[in-house]
């Protein structure tokens, strides 16, 4: 080879090399600039609380391409909804989704959303959320550390046994798995029962081993939970409609663009009505999965239950904001 020739070979190296760097710096600098995030949802992959976060990841790439890495961790990988609620004030967490009633620990004023037999359906649940009441609690969990986009449905509760319980009298003396809310307890010790706040992650083996005898719960959690394996009876007395958020630490959102704050704000709600979609449609056909595998329906006499929790209402009524806040919830059209 020539020395002409074999100076054209080292500076095409030398190019093909340089231009290898490039793009590698270039790779570099687009890896750094996508933002990671983490989302986690308690249920496997094909759950609405999963869903909703392939809905807003989906929406978030169409508004922002590029921008966000949105990692969504699953079954409950992270802890139950205290732990996630206490990973997002820490910052391990991004986004959640978490019960009201979790989050009275921070804003014990969401024990209102709690009060048996108080909302008639999920049309009356968005009038009232979509109100001023709403906008109250956005600003109170803002408060606690807490950035709310919007309100969830997740379903009525329904009670669960190991054996059938046909008259809320029954409940006296049992040991029931309640939420880790102070409303719950109060409300099941006032029908005489024994509550137990116990973890949502540990609520199947608690009924499998007598820790608990009963708890209440929506019919997906029911299936998806496989609850119907250790509390073969359900009776549908749709007490309390179990309302969430979807939400992310503020030591999250305040660090987003100002147009990243508004994409958020504006998908997040559509993310918040596909859960509501995707949990309504859940509901019975998950109660249809649970009695193939073995579950009994109870008849419930509805009127006996509401009797039996109507004092409850007077008893706890300064506790969440007086009964006049009460019935602007009820008065709601």
């Amino acid at each position: 080879m020539t020395l002409s020739a074999r100076k054209q070979t080292l500076l095409r190296a030398v190019t093909a090399t340089a231009v290898a760097s490039a793009l590698v710096v270039i790779g570099t600098v687009d890896a750094d600039a996508q933002r990671r995030m983490t989302a986690t949802s308690l249920y496997a992959q094909d759950k609405p609380q999963t869903q909703v976060w392939v809905k807003f990841r989906e929406l978030l790439e169409e508004r922002l391409p590029g921008e966000f890495d949105l990692r969504i961790v699953t079954d409950g990988a992270m802890g139950g909804e205290k732990e996630e609620a206490e990973g997002i004030l820490l910052g391990s967490i991004n986004c959640s989704l978490s019960t009201i009633a979790n989050l009275t620990t921070w804003v014990p004023e969401g024990a209102l959303f709690d009060m048996p037999f108080m909302f008639r359906d999920q049309a009356h649940i968005d009038a009232v959320m979509s109100g001023p009441i709403g906008q109250d609690m956005k600003d109170l969990y803002r408060a606690q550390g807490f950035t709310v986009f919007d309100f969830i449905t997740y379903g009525a509760r329904q009670v669960l046994t190991k054996s059938p319980m046909t008259s809320p009298e029954q409940v006296v003396g049992r040991t029931k798995r309640v939420l880790p809310a102070q409303l719950h307890i109060d409300l099941w010790d006032s029908l005489g029962a024994n509550p137990t706040a116990v973890p949502i992650t540990e609520a199947y083996s608690a009924l499998e081993t007598g820790v608990v005898d009963m708890m209440d719960m929506t019919k997906s959690g029911y299936h998806a939970l496989r609850l119907f394996e250790v509390a073969p009876f359900l009776t549908e007395t749709n007490h309390i409609y179990a309302l969430g958020v979807v939400y992310c630490g503020n030591n999250f959102f305040d660090t987003l663009t100002p147009e990243q704050q508004e994409v958020f704000n504006e998908i997040a709600p559509i993310a918040a009505a596909h859960f509501n979609e995707l949990a309504e449609a859940e509901q019975e056909a998950s109660l249809a999965i649970a009695i193939a595998g073995g579950a009994t329906v109870v008849e419930a006499d509805i009127e006996a239950w509401q009797a039996a929790m109507a004092p409850f209402w007077e008893a706890y009524a300064d506790q969440v904001g007086g009964i006049d806040r009460i019935m602007a919830i009820v008065e709601t059209q």
